[in-house]
């Protein structure tokens, strides 16, 4: 039996200044700022994730923001988008809320035999909710799918199924493209993923308002390195592995130029401050502590 994934960890994407992105996902998604750190490459910008108040893997979507960034575009050999999973019995009412409070919301469609709203981020992202039984907000239900924009969608479906144990779930086509739904086995959040192709599709900016890339789940380290090995042998070019202070990850891109990640579940973000405090001060890798003074004046006051 082929190994599989278990779902997503996270999803990592690149925004514009940072306070309207912090505004938009506390005040109106309800998700908890669960880390205030920063970009490991780069300690003048911030890195900050958000999740749902527990901080579980499987709800955490992270952002670069880039004062100066310039517009991104979704297209071609990209994740497009991220959806998360919304009680059925509580998605009008929510959308409604959320564009009451100024929001640019979709109507529905549906999607699979889903009901899915689009909500627009300050930097003209998508944000899908998505509709599954029950009455939780997206911060509780964390990931329901992400989707990956390709010119091919073949070689992407052979890597997922083939190599990571995804299971093909449902086809839709449209007058100009195609989405294929692939599932990874169980019951964890973000188990879907969509492969998404359009015919005569621009290919993607990087840039605010785009993602950078998604993060897959490993158990733990043992778990993570069966996963490499798999990878190589599946002809991915993988990195080794890299601390990223809350989890251990390796990076690689998929045929058809998605950049993913491997992300272990351990060590987690309560491993530099308690649950009840999380994302309320700046956290800083240690190779960066001894600049804290200078870092500090040089990012961009946030009120939380």
């Amino acid at each position: 039996m082929t190994k599989h994934m278990t779902g997503l960890h996270h999803v990592t994407a690149i925004s514009g200044p940072p306070q309207a992105n912090v505004d938009f996902f506390t005040k109106l998604m309800d998700q908890r700022l669960v880390k205030k750190t920063v970009n490991f490459d780069d300690p003048g910008t911030y890195h900050l994730y958000y999740g749902n108040r527990t901080a579980d893997p499987g709800t955490i979507l992270t952002f670069f923001p880039f004062v100066g960034a310039a517009p991104g575009r979704a297209g071609s050999g990209t994740a497009s988008a991220y959806g998360y999973s919304i009680g059925a019995s509580v998605l009008d009412h929510w959308a409604e809320e959320v564009r009451a409070k100024g929001a640019r919301v979709s109507d529905p469609v549906e999607r699979f035999g889903q009901s899915v709203v689009t909500v627009t981020d300050p930097d003209g992202a998508a944000v899908e909710l998505i509709a599954e039984p029950g009455d939780h907000g997206p911060a509780e239900g964390g990931f329901h799918s992400t989707t990956l924009w390709l010119d091919d969608i073949g070689p992407t479906q052979r890597l997922l199924v083939d190599h990571m144990g995804y299971e093909e779930v449902g086809h839709e086509a449209s007058g100009k493209g195609e989405r294929l739904r692939l599932q990874a086995p169980g019951d964890a959040r973000g188990t879907i993923v969509d492969l998404y192709r359009e015919d005569g599709a621009a290919r993607a900016r990087q840039g605010a308002g785009s993602i950078h890339h998604v993060a897959f789940r490993a158990l733990d380290d043992a778990d993570q390195l069966d996963w490499r090995d798999r990878m190589i042998a599946a002809g991915m070019q993988v990195t080794p592995v890299i601390d990223r202070q809350y989890f251990n990850a390796i990076y690689f891109r998929e045929p058809g130029g998605v950049l993913f990640e491997i992300a272990t579940d351990p060590p987690g973000f309560t491993r530099d401050e308690p649950l009840e405090s999380l994302g309320q001060s700046l956290k800083l890798p240690k190779k960066y502590e001894g600049m804290r003074n200078r870092i500090e004046q040089a990012l961009p006051r946030i009120d939380t």
